[in-house]
């Protein structure tokens, strides 16, 4: 499949991904996300000072490939984002887990896509961009332009 994240229909966006590649990510996601739930269910309520590769979701990801945490990544990148609430502790640390793993190769769809859902999550979501960037920090220079999808911050301004 050729990327269309790295081609831009203009200078000030990237055009939308190909309908194709994202069901393809949510057929991944969706073959995780059983053994996820589970994982993270069983970790809120087990010690939060335990060793991540002894919690249930470190488990997981041990027993996963590159491809596998790429789509458990994008799972919870993806749940995180949409039911973020005050016990997404479990899934918060996966997802700082995932994000401080290395080479995993990522693709400019994936982290396009990863950016897209954290552009549209509410502020509150703190750990909106952990995952998607740390993703983009693999890609190749060049393959994302990154500014044009993660939103500008306000610049503070001091009236004097």
């Amino acid at each position: 499949m050729v990327s269309v994240a790295g081609r831009a229909a203009s200078g000030h966006e990237h055009p939308p991904l190909d309908p194709t590649a994202v069901q393809r990510f949510y057929r991944r996601m969706r073959a995780v996300a059983p053994a996820a739930v589970g994982a993270i269910e069983r970790d809120r309520t087990d010690d939060p000072g335990r060793a991540f590769g002894d919690t249930a979701c470190g488990r997981l990801v041990g027993s996963l490939d590159r491809d596998g945490v790429r789509a458990l990544g994008m799972w919870v990148h993806h749940w995180c984002m949409r039911f973020y609430d005050d016990d997404t502790r479990a899934a918060l640390r996966l997802l700082r887990e995932i994000a401080a793993r290395p080479a995993l190769g990522w693709t400019a769809d994936e982290v396009h896509w990863m950016l897209g859902e954290s552009r549209h999550a509410a502020p509150a979501a703190d750990a909106r961009f952990t995952l998607p960037l740390a993703a983009a920090a693999e890609l190749a220079p060049g393959a994302l332009r990154i500014d044009l999808l993660v939103p500008r911050q306000a610049t503070p301004r001091h009236d004097r």
